[in-house]
């Protein structure tokens, strides 16, 4: 199971060949975090862009953090905010990909490369 982060919707987005290519040769639609959808609509600059985002990831099934994946959340950003960077919304990104087993697909590996057991992939080339 892959989940996608917002990189990867963005490249998508803006038309990044591999990233089209990459996408039309899986074999099952990944799933998004719900808070990938959210920072795509916090980025938009107006409702067509709005509307944008919500077509882009309608086919996709929308993951959300589990109670148990809130308190590794929990635990992960209090252990790696001040140390590493580590943001929020990364630790709730990476936790619904660690609670579900499933490789989180990203070019931000320095954001997530402390969290235990998580699995990335950078799936194409830039």
């Amino acid at each position: 199971m892959y989940l996608v982060d917002t990189d990867i919707l963005i490249d998508i987005q803006r038309g990044h060949q591999p990233a089209i290519d990459w996408f039309k040769q899986l074999q099952e639609l990944p799933s998004i975090p719900g808070y990938v959808v959210m920072e795509l609509i916090q980025d938009a600059q107006n409702m067509q862009r709005v509307r944008s985002v919500l077509k882009l990831v309608a086919p996709l099934s929308i993951v959300w953090a589990t109670e148990m994946d809130c308190a590794r959340v929990l635990s992960d950003f209090t252990t790696y905010h001040l140390s590493n960077g580590l943001g929020l919304l990364d630790a709730l990104i990476a936790a619904c990909a660690v609670g579900r087993d499933a490789k989180l697909c990203t070019f931000n590996l320095k954001h997530y490369q402390v969290i235990p057991g998580l699995v990335t992939e950078q799936p194409y080339s830039r």
